[in-house]
């Protein structure tokens, strides 16, 4: 992209040339997921999205219903809703979040539609995000973690 900015012709005012795209550096669970041409060759494997939002589970008021601490703040949310993907218990198991959907945000808290046992307050659950340029505007500072939670380092965004 530098270099197509760099063929730009001359103005006649000044203009500032700026690139905003998270989406060709990172991949998402939603949007994306189903446009990319690169899962047309299935052996070339599928790419593999760039974030996880683990938010906690703080209410569990029926069985069909529970909250989690990530809201708009938090997640991107302007193409889709987060997906709920995995659900960590407190030993440290984990299992596929079945039957444990994301019905609505409002500002720090999601809404989850469960099915009765799917959740309990204090579990983990991992959210897939749809449009990872929203995520680069809301994360200044992502941690990059390893696949047993641990973070190894941190990717700073100039988004």
């Amino acid at each position: 992209m530098a270099d197509e900015f760099a063929d730009i012709p001359r103005l006649s005012l000044p203009v500032l040339k700026l690139l905003r795209s998270g989406a060709y550096v990172s991949h998402d669970d939603g949007h994306y997921a189903h446009l990319t041409p690169f899962n047309r060759v299935p052996s070339e494997g599928a790419l593999q999205p760039a974030f996880r939002l683990w938010a906690q589970v703080v209410s569990r008021p029926t069985d069909e219903q529970a909250f989690v601490n990530a809201g708009k703040r938090d997640a991107a949310y302007d193409l889709d809703l987060p997906a709920a993907q995995v659900v960590r218990r407190a030993d440290g198991t984990e299992a596929p979040a079945d039957g444990v959907t994301v019905t609505g945000l409002s500002d720090q808290h999601g809404w989850l539609r469960t099915a009765a046992g799917a959740v309990e307050v204090g579990d983990w659950v991992g959210l897939g995000l749809s449009h990872p340029c929203t995520s680069f505007d809301k994360w200044q500072l992502i941690p990059l973690v390893e696949a047993d939670g641990t973070v190894t380092d941190y990717i700073r965004t100039y988004f």
